[in-house]
């Protein structure tokens, strides 16, 4: 089995609100898998549902191929959104007690917790309290105990909240080894460079249904529109632009780049190649900029939600 998680035709209604109608993904194992949608979509829900934490109306969830069971929970590591922590117990014993409840023993929870705290450079947080650390110091601690029984699955919503762009960096980097290293990874944010940084595959969810799922390389390849960024250096702006425009599609350019003197956006004609477009303007013009514009995981969001 290549998946290793699967939720199949999930819905779940809380009074007369419908949360999740017949919703279904499929994880491939060792993948980073994107989680997204509007506030309120029903990410929460689906999430809580794997976790155990509340139960579908219909349908069932599949870990490694088996129905999720109580002893399942060993193998998911979840960072919610809103932590979690005690804030006056110390952060050492915080930590050991629930990596206690993830079924560790003390000494190997120790060994484990002193491998992160050196890995992390926080190790004289040890004593301190909860309550003493800034949020993302806080939040460094949570991603440690969320990682330290090393499930099969890990959850993060929203990991990055509260992070510096440092430390945001920093714990990108340990998410891509910890799937480098065989773990599976649901990744829920609101922050679309950090889709297009770690996800291999999403799944946007919007007012309570799927509307979108796949590889994210194979979605941005339908959504692509033929459309390139074009810088030239020419004296003949006026002229270039009329021959331009003659023959292709041009469109308002927004994109940023120094020393031209003229900026387009090119859609292709359906019988032209990109290396058709490229031998027009070098006919006519010094070319210097010259990019596909390729979909980014906010545009795709944006357009989707919209048109659904």
């Amino acid at each position: 089995m290549n998946d290793l998680l699967v939720a199949n035709s999930v819905s779940k209604n809380f009074g007369d609100f419908k949360a999740l109608n017949n919703v279904s993904i499929a994880v491939p194992k060792g993948s980073i898998f994107g989680l997204l949608g509007p506030n309120g979509a029903g990410k929460t829900t689906l999430i809580r549902i794997i976790n155990q934490i509340t139960m579908p109306d219909q349908g069932n969830v599949l870990l490694d191929g088996n129905a999720l069971q109580p002893n399942h929970i060993q193998d998911i590591g979840y960072l919610p959104e809103e932590r979690g922590l005690y804030k006056s117990m110390k952060v050492g014993e915080q930590a050991l007690y629930l990596a206690q409840l993830k079924g560790l023993s003390k000494q190997e929870a120790k060994s484990r917790l002193k491998y992160w705290f050196d890995k992390l450079d926080i190790g004289d947080w040890w004593n301190k309290k909860i309550q003493e650390l800034s949020k993302g110091q806080a939040q460094k601690i949570q991603f440690i105990v969320t990682v330290l029984h090393q499930p099969k699955l890990l959850i993060f919503d929203e990991p990055f909240s509260g992070f510096d762009p440092i430390n945001a960096n920093l714990i990108k980097d340990e998410i891509l080894q910890l799937r480098d290293e065989g773990a599976t990874v649901i990744f829920s944010t609101h922050r679309m460079e950090s889709v297009e940084e770690l996800c291999d595959h999403i799944a946007l969810i919007h007012k309570s249904n799927k509307i979108l799922d796949g590889k994210l390389t194979d979605i941005k390849r339908q959504y692509k529109t033929n459309t390139f960024e074009v810088g030239l250096q020419t004296p003949n702006v006026d002229e270039v632009t009329k021959i331009i425009q003659d023959k292709f599609q041009v469109l308002p350019a927004t994109f940023k780049n120094l020393n031209d003197d003229l900026k387009l956006n090119i859609k292709l004609n359906e019988q032209d190649s990109s290396n058709d477009l490229l031998s027009f303007l070098t006919s006519k013009a010094e070319v210097h900029h010259f990019v596909e514009v390729i979909p980014s995981a906010n545009d795709i969001f944006i357009q989707t939600v919209k048109n659904n």
